[in-house]
């Protein structure tokens, strides 16, 4: 900001055509120095960002963010995920100092205040191996962890999607307690070469930043599920000694100690993340490929089962019926053999109501799934979708906002979809428009909520807005108008969002 505002003074008695103005774009990254040049990745994203910014103006992207906010005396605009020239993927960046008048600046985070339990963010851990193929295995024992530790009913657990915002990154254990919301962390590494595997890890009062406990764990692939088990339960007997070992003794219903699978299993996660239609295919296909090597693996089959939903949804199939019909087959599969795993009971009963099979008996299994887990966010986001399907919007609403707070640091497009959906079926029009249009900024490629904000608009008696975010669906999918959309058990509140979304289309209601 220094250089700007000296450049600024220096145009300031200087004729407009002469007048030299600067974009600087900054980026925090690796370098290889060759020599005079200096070359890399990160290299060619400041470059990228120098382009995009404004005249006399800053633009920074998501990791210099993130390593700034709160310790420098600037407002930040946020100019939301953008597709830059040989950058392989849209990545997020803000503006410093020049930002359009239509942003609004960014303030640092609040503090979280501390639920009335206690509470624990489990960071991502580093890979130690040596090889970045492996950060899915890393990656993955991270997530077993944090499945462990919410089977804990007296504990508050941030989700993964929040934690893993720091991932990469040096991070201050004080600053994460606050933006989280939580007072321990836990934070570790993981070596795997050969056959076995070294886990280390260390729980931190996010307070004072003391360290509680540390501990090293080695053994064998094969024993890879109790590793995870002995860093859960030591991690929870300092965070509360009263806690018995048994109450987080984590049960492998629906896990298999196949490693292949689990290996399988875990690279298809990291597709289904994608959001798309070419990650939920290949999702389906690497779920598959572990269930020929374990038949009973409950978790890869209630994920098939999601996939096969999330691409009917979409409209994203040429053949709706089979998905229906391998959708609900799957999960009910995966409930014969998921046993008390809480994700397993809660994804199969959000496919099961999604494709119209009895809503009492999905609302019976999600409270089962809550009730083993109460920290599980997206087992509160499960339940809010089915509140919305059986006609119960408030209550939707409080369970997403429930989920959010749960995962404070992951925009949860679904999440946000779905409180804008409640305030649709409750004519709060431009509260819903409002949510709606924050899970498209946080999630572009995602079909659905573009249908309700058509029909949305279309109710606002805003039919030019209406009609162009028809437009835009047409582009995405052949599906604009859903058929008989079962997952709607109101008669009333399926037929008043079908005939926002036909008046948007132009179709006859």
């Amino acid at each position: 900001m220094g250089l700007q505002r000296l450049a600024a003074e220096r145009n300031a008695g200087t004729p407009a055509e002469r007048r030299m103005e600067w974009r600087i774009g900054v980026h925090l990254g690796d370098v290889l120095i060759e020599g005079e040049d200096i070359l890399g990745d990160g290299v060619n994203l400041a470059a990228r960002l120098e382009g995009i910014a404004e005249p006399g103006g800053i633009c920074i992207s998501e990791d210099a963010f993130r390593q700034v906010r709160g310790k420098v005396e600037v407002e930040f605009a946020d100019l939301g995920e953008q597709s830059l020239k040989n950058i392989a993927r849209p990545l997020r960046f803000y503006s410093v100092g020049s930002a359009p008048a239509a942003r609004q600046p960014i303030s640092p985070p609040a503090a979280l205040p501390l639920p009335d339990k206690p509470s624990i963010a489990v960071l991502p851990f580093a890979n130690m191996s040596g090889d970045p193929e492996q950060e899915y295995f890393a990656d993955g024992m991270v997530e077993e962890i944090i499945t462990a530790l919410s089977r804990i009913r007296w504990l508050f657990v941030i989700a993964r999607n929040s934690t893993f915002t720091y991932k990469g990154q040096v991070v201050d254990v004080k600053r994460v307690g606050r933006e989280l919301g939580v007072r321990y962390v836990l934070e570790g590494s993981v070596r795997k070469a050969g056959n076995r595997v070294r886990i280390t890890g260390q729980l931190i009062d996010a307070a004072t930043g003391a360290h509680l406990w540390a501990d090293r764990f080695d053994g064998s692939l094969e024993d890879v599920f109790e590793l995870q088990d002995n860093v859960a339960i030591s991690a929870a007997g300092i965070i509360e000694p009263a806690l018995r070992a048994a109450e987080i003794q984590r049960s492998v219903n629906g896990k298999t100690s196949d490693l292949t699978a689990y290996d399988l299993y875990l690279r298809a996660l990291q597709k289904r993340f994608s959001w798309g239609r070419a990650g939920y295919s290949q999702a389906l296909d690497l779920f598959g490929q572990a269930l020929e090597r374990d038949p009973y693996h409950g978790a890869a089959l209630s994920e098939a089962a999601f996939c096969h939903q999330a691409l009917h949804a979409a409209g994203w199939t040429e053949d709706p019926e089979t998905n229906r019909r391998q959708g609900i087959e799957l999960a009910q599969r995966a409930l014969g053999c998921g046993g008390d795993d809480a994700e397993t009971l809660g994804r199969a009963a959000y496919v099961l109501a999604y494709f119209g099979e009895d809503i009492d008996v999905a609302l019976t299994l999600i409270e089962r799934s809550l009730g083993l887990t109460p920290s599980f966010a997206r087992g509160w986001h499960w339940s809010g979708w089915l509140k919305l399907w059986a006609g119960q919007p408030e209550t939707a609403i409080e369970h997403f906002e429930r989920a959010l707070r749960l995962n404070p640091r992951d925009p949860a497009p679904a999440s946000l979809m779905g409180i804008g959906l409640g305030h649709f079926f409750t004519r709060r029009f431009e509260d819903a428009r409002s949510m709606l249009l924050r899970s498209l900024r946080e999630q572009p490629e995602w079909v659905p909520p573009y249908r309700f904000l058509a029909s949305c608009y279309a109710h606002m008696g805003r039919l030019n807005e209406a009609r162009e975010i028809v437009e835009q669906l047409r582009d995405m999918t052949p599906v604009v108008v859903p058929g008989a959309a079962p997952q709607w058990r109101r008669p009333e509140l399926r037929d008043f969002y079908l005939s926002g979304l036909r008046l948007a289309a132009g179709e006859a209601t």
